[in-house]
C-alpha cells in the first residue's frame, strides 16, 4: 500500500469527509478534554477573585453561590464554544435555537416542574407522611449557607443559580452528547434506535452523575436516570431544550420551596419548613422524592404530560430524524449559508 493510500485510510477513520468534520467519537473524547480544561481555566479565573475576608454572613454566601454559578456557566460556556468549533452546529443545532416555539415549550417545562413536587406535598400530607412546620425558615450549614441571607433573599438568590446550574446540564448531557451519541450510531443503527439508545446512555449518565452526592442510593440513581431519560425525549420530540431547561430548572426550585432536600443537597431556605416521617422507601427520606418510589408515579405523570404537550404543540409525537442526521452550515463572508 503505497505511503499517501496510508495516510487517506487513517484519515479516513478519523475526519468524515462528506462533512470535512471528525467522526462522532473523536469529537467526542476531543470535546470533553477541550470543554473541560476550557471550564477549569474559567472557573479558576473565579476563584482567583478573592472571598470576602472574615465575612461569614451574606455577602460570604452570596459569593459561595456565584462561585458554584459561575461553575456550570463555565462548563455550559465552554462546551457550547468547543462545539461549535468541533461540530459546525449552530445555537438551535443544540437544541437552543430560543424562537417563540422553544419560549411556550420553557414556559410548559415549567409548569410541569413547579407541579409535580407540589403534587408529591399535597399528598404525603393527606396520608400523614408529612407536616409543615413553619413559614420562610431556615437551616444553619445548609449546603448554600443561605441562613445567612434570610429566606426571602435566599429564594430570590436562588432563581438565577438554578437556570444556570439546570441550563448548563441540559447543554451538555442532552443538547451535546445525545445528540452526537445520536449521530455516530446512526449509520449502523439506523436514526431511530441511535436516538432511542442516546437517550438511555445519557439518562444513565445523569444518574451516575448523581451516585456522589449525599445520602444517594441505588434507587435514586436508578429514579434520577429514568428522569433524565424523560428529560431526552423532552429533547428528541421537539428538537428544543425548551421543555427539559423549564421542568429541570422549577423541579429543583420546587423541592426548595417545599423544604425537600435537592438530590440529597439543602439550600438551607424555603417558602415552608416541613418534616417527613413516612416511611424512607416512599418519601426518599434524606435524598429528598428523587430517592424515593413516589418518583415513580411522579415520572409517569410528567410522561403523559409530555406526551399531551407535544402532540397539541406539534400535531405529532415522534422521535425526530434531525437528532440523528445533521444539517451543518457555516456562515460565509456574504452572509449566505453553505452546507459543508
Amino acid at each position: 500500500m503505497a505511503r499517501s493510500d496510508f495516510i487517506m485510510e487513517v484519515r479516513g477513520y478519523l475526519v468524515n469527509p462528506a462533512e470535512k468534520r471528525l467522526r462522532a467519537p473523536w469529537r467526542i473524547g476531543l470535546w470533553v478534554l477541550l470543554a473541560g480544561f476550557v471550564g477549569v481555566v474559567l472557573t479558576l479565573l473565579f476563584a482567583a477573585v478573592p472571598a470576602p475576608a472574615g465575612d461569614t454572613g451574606a455577602v460570604a454566601a452570596l459569593y459561595a453561590l456565584a462561585e458554584l454559578g459561575w461553575g456550570f456557566f463555565a462548563m455550559g460556556a465552554a462546551g457550547l464554544g468547543v462545539g461549535y468549533l468541533l461540530d459546525r452546529r449552530t445555537l438551535a443545532d443544540f437544541g437552543l435555537g430560543l424562537d417563540g416555539q422553544w419560549w411556550r415549550d420553557a414556559g410548559f417545562g415549567l409548569a410541569l416542574g413547579l407541579g409535580l413536587p407540589t403534587a408529591v406535598l399535597a399528598g404525603q400530607l393527606a396520608v400523614g407522611w408529612t407536616a409543615i412546620t413553619s413559614v420562610l425558615p431556615t437551616t444553619t450549614g445548609g449546603t448554600f449557607g443561605l441562613a445567612s441571607t434570610g429566606a426571602v433573599v435566599g429564594l430570590l438568590l436562588l432563581i438565577p443559580f438554578f437556570v444556570v446550574q439546570a441550563t448548563a446540564e441540559e447543554i451538555l448531557v442532552r443538547g451535546y452528547l445525545l445528540t452526537n451519541l445520536a449521530e455516530g450510531g446512526a449509520g449502523a443503527a439506523g436514526k431511530t434506535v441511535s436516538t432511542v439508545g442516546a437517550t438511555v446512555l445519557t439518562g444513565a449518565l445523569f444518574g451516575l452523575l448523581h451516585w456522589t452526592n449525599p445520602s444517594a442510593t441505588p434507587l435514586s440513581v436508578a429514579n434520577i436516570t429514568l428522569y433524565g431519560v424523560l428529560l431526552g425525549a423532552c429533547y428528541v420530540l421537539t428538537g428544543r431544550l425548551g421543555v427539559a431547561c423549564g421542568f429541570h430548572v422549577a423541579w429543583n426550585y420546587a423541592l426548595s420551596l417545599w423544604d425537600f432536600p435537592v438530590s440529597g443537597l439543602d439550600t438551607g431556605v424555603a417558602l415552608v419548613g416541613t418534616e417527613s416521617t413516612g416511611p424512607e422507601l416512599v418519601t426518599g427520606g434524606a435524598f429528598g422524592p428523587e430517592g424515593g418510589i413516589v418518583a415513580l408515579p411522579l415520572l409517569a405523570l410528567g410522561s403523559g404530560a409530555l406526551y399531551w404537550w407535544v402532540r397539541r404543540e406539534y400535531d405529532r409525537v415522534g422521535i425526530l430524524d434531525g437528532i440523528a442526521v445533521p444539517d451543518l452550515r457555516i456562515a460565509t463572508r456574504g452572509g449566505e449559508q453553505r452546507g459543508l
